[in-house]
């Protein structure tokens, strides 16, 4: 049996701790998104430059304050599909398992039903043995409907879609622990798959069950999940927290035990209307390549009240609400990390020991 192995960012935490999580209860922990395209988040970019410009900020972000880096599982971007860039999730994973050394490494989230549940368990141990033990698993049952009709995996209602969810969970999760899964399952039959190597870490790799669906996401998330992911939005987190608690315990797991996760759209700058400068010049890219109504739509989040955007210390302001609530891990997506890294800079240097 392979120990568990110990990264670096291991070595600098003091219980007590999550169980099955390695963080200390309490403390914010912080992931970065790296731009892969999806939200028209490389435009203007050569392809030819796309794995430099995304490579060299993973190596940024392992060799500073980030504890986890993270990528989207899409295929066509959004806030419409064009012809732009959406580089492949777990073609990344393998990739900044490879050319990193310290970081954890996740998706938000992986689509269930976009690989065999088998398969991608044997995927993800893969990856997490080159890593060195540092993969998560982001899992969700997946939304984006252009994409899954045009690759043709059809668009299920959202019940079979959750089903999958969670008879896929149970594969990896056996697949992970004994090295090999069976499941005569409504949506997945696997009989006697075996996933060897397991992965390094011990008891296979963390689950992050991603979406809020309060019938039956967060009770996914409470029978299986080390971490949850749903809304940055105050009242919403404190109410999915309680719907979370809730389902705990009916199912007889500890709510104590599972770290509450949020992502949060952050352009930050020294004034507002430095802000105000950085989201025009990130319209102004994409407004290129995707229609004026959409682009708006979507840069409206960045700077929405939920959103870390703004001055550091408005952002930490926000956060330190939402870290009172109970969210004890942020990801932040910047839309202009491609081009700009002074607003991670500031970030850094200013937001996270704030928090930490």
């Amino acid at each position: 049996m392979f120990a568990r192995v110990t990264t670096p960012t291991d070595t600098v935490r003091k219980s007590p701790k999550r169980p099955g999580t390695g963080l200390q209860s309490g403390v914010m922990r912080f992931g970065l998104f790296i731009p892969q395209g999806w939200r028209l988040d490389l435009v203007g970019i050569p392809a030819a430059d796309h794995w430099r410009v995304m490579s060299d900020l993973a190596a940024y972000a392992d060799r500073t304050a980030w504890d986890s880096l993270w990528v989207y599982d899409h295929f066509h971007t959004v806030p419409v599909p064009t012809d732009e860039a959406t580089h492949e999730a777990w073609s990344l994973m393998a990739a900044y398992a490879a050319t990193t050394s310290r970081i954890r490494l996740g998706q938000m989230c992986t689509a269930m039903s976009y690989r065999n549940p088998a398969y991608l368990a044997k995927v993800a141990a893969t990856v997490d043995v080159i890593s060195g033990g540092r993969v998560q698993m982001g899992i969700g049952g997946g939304w984006y409907e252009h994409e899954w009709r045009a690759y043709g995996y059809g668009f299920p209602p959202a019940g079979a879609r959750l089903g999958r969810l969670d008879e896929g969970v149970q594969i990896m999760r056996d697949a992970w622990r004994d090295g090999r899964a069976s499941l005569d399952g409504k949506h997945y039959q696997v009989t006697d798959a075996i996933v060897q190597p397991k992965p390094l870490q011990e008891n296979g790799i963390p689950l992050w069950i991603a979406g809020g669906g309060e019938k039956v996401t967060l009770r996914i998330a409470a029978k299986y999940a080390q971490y949850t992911n749903f809304t940055a939005e105050p009242a919403g987190f404190e109410h999915k927290s309680k719907v979370l608690a809730d389902h705990c315990r009916d199912v007889g797991t500890d709510y104590d035990a599972i770290v509450r996760s949020a992502n949060f759209n952050a352009v930050i700058g020294e004034s507002e209307d430095d802000v105000a400068a950085r989201v025009k010049r990130v319209r102004e890219r994409q407004v290129a390549v995707a229609n004026e109504e959409a682009v708006d739509a979507m840069l409206s989040t960045a700077t929405a009240p939920e959103s870390a955007s703004g001055t550091p210390d408005q952002v930490i302001e926000k956060l330190a609400r939402m870290r009172d609530l109970g969210c004890e891990y942020a990801i932040l997506y910047f839309p202009e990390a491609a081009y700009d890294r002074t607003g991670i800079e500031m970030f850094e240097q200013q937001v996270i020991p704030a928090l930490s």
